[in-house]
């Protein structure tokens, strides 16, 4: 059947330099993201003037073609056009020509963002449900409607590993049931029951609790245990899919279906519970700790780093760079069952929907207002990639001015050591994230006024210097004007 998006789907596959030059495609919220086997055979130019495309970024080992809210659909379209089935092609050569830290970036944002919707949704019924208890009593707890709406929010992040892993077998092109095999060890109920026994490097931070022994050695958890974790998953089905990669070479055919599985986890798993889960454990106490100290210096110390994440975000969104941080949030809310460095970031997209507000209020130019509106509906949601690329970047000074903005909500929710106690929730649902039963409010009072001001902050300055002497509607590939919303 015909698509509306045909047209524009043929356009994106003929200006990426054809099929032959896709490795590999994804998409997220607002991106279709390509892995070419040669960039400079991309025609960036002509598609950032086309119709129906904001702009293209280059991020991270990856080509990036920023859609807006319907990239989904294109994204179905461009697959279907191109003959790929999306995600993942067999090939590597896209992975052996990225640096070690586009790799990585490579990784975090292919495992998490297709995850990243059930996560937001999970931490919105965990929010909603905390909001029942504060409003009805703690007796609603022992009905049947809070126990189910419980299940699907926080069994969720119960199993977080095992839908980590099944994402991430795809980014390392593995077997997916070889990380959920890992997974399932981890969270086995008679291995999650087991008695603390000992404390390795008991008294300081790395501090490491154990429960049993391997062939001598000892067995550790986490504080929190394996469930909802994060790093010692990744790294797991990593150091796996390397192994499986390995037994896959030496086995014989005959062999392979039985005895690749079972060579890889009576290795991976024992070696996950014995080296890769400590060592992560001993990674995030430190990582945490190094965060803690910093928030608690005198005075400045919570501020000045809420400021510089603030006023940050929004950059580190453009490059992509924000998803080498995500986990981080995500690991100290699993482990700590709460995030103090990941919160400053939260009043960046209601400056910059504010800011769009105050264009769309503001500007003469029709086509400026037509655009403005629904980015700024998609800003209010935490989407902020149409705002930014259709809108504020362009203009500069409008980008800047939300920036700021950004910067000084930032900034009071750093000096206020404000907590969130869920991932992934954005706009206006991401005030669940504050909620916890049995944990003060105080925590959505300052996240309230910390995105207020903000909000009021980018409406007046943009209010105040906005004008419409700025660039014209660009080009599009047919040579009529048009925006790229």
């Amino acid at each position: 059947m015909a698509s509306k998006y045909d047209a524009l789907a043929r356009i994106i596959i003929q200006n990426v330099g054809g099929k032959e030059n896709i490795v590999s495609l994804t998409h997220c919220i607002t991106r279709l993201r390509f892995q070419l086997r040669d960039e400079s055979k991309a025609n960036t130019e002509v598609l950032k003037s086309t119709d129906g495309i904001v702009t293209v970024m280059r991020s991270g080992g990856q080509y990036q073609v920023v859609i807006g809210n319907h990239v989904p659909q294109v994204y179905e379209v461009v697959c279907e056009k191109a003959h790929i089935s999306g995600a993942q092609s067999e090939e590597a050569e896209g992975d052996k020509n990225m640096a070690w830290g586009a790799w990585m970036l490579d990784l975090l944002s292919g495992t998490f963002q297709p995850i990243l919707g059930f996560l937001a949704a999970a931490g919105i019924v965990k929010g909603l449900l905390a909001v029942l208890v504060f409003v009805a009593g703690a007796s609603v707890k022992d009905s049947g409607f809070y126990q189910m709406m419980y299940a699907i929010g926080d069994g969720f992040y119960y199993f977080l590993p095992m839908i980590i892993a099944a994402s991430c077998a795809k980014k390392f092109k593995c077997n997916p049931y070889l990380g959920m095999s890992i997974a399932a060890a981890l969270l086995y109920p008679a291995m999650v029951g087991l008695e603390t026994t000992g404390t390795l490097f008991e008294g300081t931070l790395m501090a490491l609790d154990y429960k049993t022994t391997f062939l001598g050695i000892p067995v550790v958890y986490p504080k929190s245990g394996y469930a909802s974790s994060v790093v010692p998953i990744l790294v797991a089905t990593g150091v796996g899919a390397k192994l499986e990669k390995y037994f896959k070479k030496i086995v014989p055919d005959t062999l392979k279906l039985f005895f690749v599985p079972f060579l890889t986890v009576i290795i991976i798993v024992p070696l996950t519970f014995i080296v890769i889960g400590p060592v992560a454990g001993i990674l995030t106490n430190l990582l945490n700790a190094f965060f803690q100290a910093i928030f608690a210096i005198p005075v400045l110390g919570g501020v000045v780093t809420g400021i510089l994440i603030g006023a940050l975000w929004q950059i580190l969104v453009i490059f992509g760079l924000h998803w080498a941080v995500i986990p981080i949030g995500i690991a100290n809310i699993s482990t700590y069952g709460s995030d103090l460095f990941m919160t400053p970031y939260f009043a960046a997209s209601f400056a910059q929907s504010m800011v769009v507000a105050a264009i769309y209020i503001k500007t003469k130019d029709k086509n400026m207002k037509t655009m403005a509106l629904p980015a700024l509906v998609s800003g209010l949601f935490g989407v902020t990639e149409p705002c930014i690329y259709g809108i504020t970047l362009p203009k500069k000074k409008p980008f800047i001015i939300s920036c700021i903005a950004a910067a000084v909500g930032g900034g009071i929710l750093g000096g206020a050591k404000v907590l969130r106690y869920q991932s992934g929730a954005l706009g206006f649902f991401g005030f669940m994230s504050f909620v916890k039963d049995g944990e003060p409010m105080s925590n959505v009072i300052w996240a309230v006024i910390a995105v207020a001001e903000a909000m009021v902050l980018a409406f007046v300055m943009t209010i105040a210097t906005y004008t419409d002497d700025e660039p014209k509607a660009k080009k599009n590939h047919s040579g009529k004007k048009g925006f790229g919303g």
